[in-house]
C-alpha cells in the first residue's frame, strides 16, 4: 500500500503535469501568430543551456541524497541536499538574468504573444522551482540538525519526488521553447 504523504505528492503532481501541459499547449498554439520578438530572436540556447545543466543536474543529486538516508550516512545526506540546493539556485540565477536581458530589450508579458506565453510559461516553472528550494532548504536545515534518524523519510522521498517533476517538466519546456524553435 501507498504511503499516503507519497500519494498525495503524487496526486498534485498529476494536477501540476496537467496545468503544465495546458501551458505547453497554449505556448505551442500561439506561437506561429507571433508578430514581434520571438523565441528564435530573443532567446540565447547556449546561456540557458548551461543553466539546465544545472537543473538536470539536480536530480541526480537529490536521489543521492535519498540513497544516503538509506544507508545511514548523515552528513552526506545533508551534502546532497546542499548540492542539489545549490544547483536549482544557480538554475533560477539564470532564469533571473535571462529575464533581465529581455526586460532590457523591451520583451515582456504585456509586449506580445510570446512575451505573455514565454513567460507564463517559465515564471511559472521557476515558481515551482522556488517551492522545491524552500521545501529542500527546510529538509537540509533538519539533516544538519541531525533530524533523520531512520533510514526511511517520507519527508525526503516526497521532496525528492516533487524535485524530480519539476526537473522532467524543464525537460519539456527547454525542449519546446528552445530546441523546437532552433531547429
Amino acid at each position: 500500500m501507498i504511503e499516503k504523504n507519497k500519494l498525495g505528492m503524487l496526486l498534485f503532481i498529476a494536477s501540476e503535469a496537467v496545468f503544465f501541459i495546458l501551458l505547453i499547449l497554449a505556448y505551442i498554439y500561439f506561437r506561429g501568430s507571433v508578430t514581434g520578438p520571438t523565441a528564435a530572436s530573443s532567446l540565447d540556447i547556449g546561456r540557458t543551456a548551461i543553466f539546465t545543466v544545472f537543473l538536470l543536474s539536480s536530480s541526480p543529486t537529490v536521489w543521492l541524497a535519498e540513497r544516503s538516508l538509506k544507508q545511514g550516512e548523515q552528513r552526506r545526506l545533508w551534502v546532497w541536499l546542499l548540492v542539489t540546493v545549490v544547483f536549482g539556485a544557480v538554475f533560477l540565477l539564470g532564469q533571473a538574468s535571462e529575464y533581465a536581458h529581455l526586460f532590457a530589450e523591451n520583451i515582456t508579458m504585456s509586449r506580445n504573444l510570446f512575451g505573455t506565453t514565454f513567460f507564463t510559461l517559465t515564471g511559472f516553472h521557476g515558481f515551482h522551482v522556488l517551492i522545491g528550494l524552500v521545501a529542500l532548504a527546510i529538509l537540509l536545515g533538519f539533516a544538519v540538525r541531525g533530524e533523520f534518524q531512520e533510514s526511511h523519510s517520507a519527508a525526503v522521498e516526497t521532496v525528492a519526488l516533487y524535485w524530480h517533476f519539476v526537473d522532467v517538466v524543464w525537460i519539456v519546456i527547454f525542449s519546446v521553447v528552445y530546441l523546437w524553435t532552433f531547429l
